[in-house]
């Protein structure tokens, strides 16, 4: 059974798909949006979402190419890209896996633009990282640019904290985020390891500068660090001085980057009272980039990773409301038939830029490397790319 969209379609209590209106195709990445940073288009002709002999064209090219090619899928990816992945996982650890794989010719990355960056920075000077289209971004990482950063800097000079501040930046952050963190003596986190990294950092110096995610600095920070609500204060970028007063910066310790996660910022206190009311006895598992009241109202916090084992570790017959993108939940609920496993919201929230990335890309991407043309090659600059690397060694270098 599918929905007009072809989703398949859950029996399971709390899943609502999306209806085939103009919004639904966007969220979907089938729709267009002019005001994509990054824009839409790929060059070349795509083969048509209709094609019936796409799955097999995508097993042929990827059979010409053999080891060549190493094709990694994030977790929140559709089903029909999933299925050609070598390896699947959270951002780092595929950006790790790549590295691992030196003779592959070509890395093509089915995930969003950052992690492609971080691929390219990882892996060997021989090796191509393809991203199949270049409109698969990030809303977060798009938060915060290296201008706008770079003049927050200088507001934390002008305020006198700059020397006292070391910058943490999440892993979903643009290549020259992350070596704006490495120039500054800073390092990455994931949101897996973001506690050792906060800990890290305060015996660096006496604040923070958390991007560009708020609300997993602000999670950390309060429920794994003990500081208070009022130890963070927000910066945002499209404010004169951050809307802070120099004295607001020398009293924080943590100070947050107005950036979220447009899935995860959306879930709500009232989802998680909706869905006790729905389903007694629920256990709520809530990614840590949700908004503060989610996370304190849910029973368990934790990355995708951590999702993902804890639902392989719980009891036949279990209950779970699960705050993180649609795909992976609705992927975790057919591999966990023994379980109730539903969607935290009644309404669906599908990350719209890992969405671009769907089967007629893959095919194109896959059959254009196959012939020898390079497509869509995601290169960092060799200066971005050092400083990067020293915050990620950084990250890699922490206690445990």
């Amino acid at each position: 059974m599918s929905t007009d969209l072809g989703l398949p379609a859950l029996t399971a209590q709390g899943f609502a798909e999306p209806s085939p209106t103009a919004a639904a195709l966007l969220l979907l990445g089938r729709g267009t949006d002019p005001e994509s940073e990054r824009g839409v288009d790929c060059p070349g002709d795509l083969p048509a979402a209709s094609d019936p002999g796409l799955v097999e064209r995508a097993h042929v090219a990827r059979e010409k190419l053999g080891d060549r090619a190493f094709v990694l899928g994030h977790h929140y990816q559709r089903d029909e890209v999933i299925q050609f992945a070598d390896v699947t996982g959270d951002s780092f650890k595929l950006a790790r896996d790549a590295a691992a794989r030196p003779d592959a010719e070509y890395i093509v990355f089915c995930g969003v633009h950052f992690m492609a960056e971080s691929a390219d920075i990882l892996t060997g000077p021989g090796q191509r990282v393809i991203l199949p289209d270049l409109a698969a971004g990030c809303s977060m990482a798009d938060m915060a640019t290296d201008q706008q950063v770079d003049e927050a800097w200088e507001v934390l000079t002008d305020a006198g904290v700059a020397d006292a501040t070391v910058p943490v930046s999440y892993m979903n952050s643009s290549a020259a985020i992350k070596g704006f963190t490495g120039r500054h003596g800073g390092t990455i986190c994931t949101s897996s390891n973001a506690k050792k990294a906060l800990d890290w950092a305060f015996t660096q110096g006496e604040k923070v500068l958390f991007l560009p995610d708020q609300h997993l600095g602000r999670n950390t920070a309060v429920l794994e660090l003990g500081q208070s609500l009022d130890d963070c204060v927000l910066f945002d970028p499209h404010k004169p001085g951050g809307g802070l007063t120099p004295q607001q910066l020398r009293d924080a310790t943590m100070i947050l980057w107005k950036g979220h996660c447009s899935v995860h910022g959306r879930f709500s206190l009232d989802s998680v009272l909706d869905v006790r009311d729905r389903i007694p006895g629920v256990n709520v598992l809530v990614h840590p980039e949700c908004r503060h009241e989610v996370v304190t109202a849910a029973d368990h916090v934790g990355s995708t990773e951590y999702i993902i084992k804890m639902l392989d570790a719980a009891p036949a017959g279990s209950s779970w409301a699960i705050g993180t993108e649609l795909n992976l939940v609705r992927r975790l609920a057919l591999a966990h038939p023994d379980k109730t496993i539903v969607f935290l919201d009644r309404t669906v929230c599908f990350c719209s830029t890992m969405n671009r990335i769907d089967l007629p890309h893959l095919v194109w991407s896959l059959e254009s490397l196959a012939r020898g043309e390079v497509v869509n090659q995601i290169t960092v600059d060799s200066e971005t790319a050092h400083f990067a690397r020293v915050a990620l060694d950084q990250m890699l270098a922490l206690p445990g």
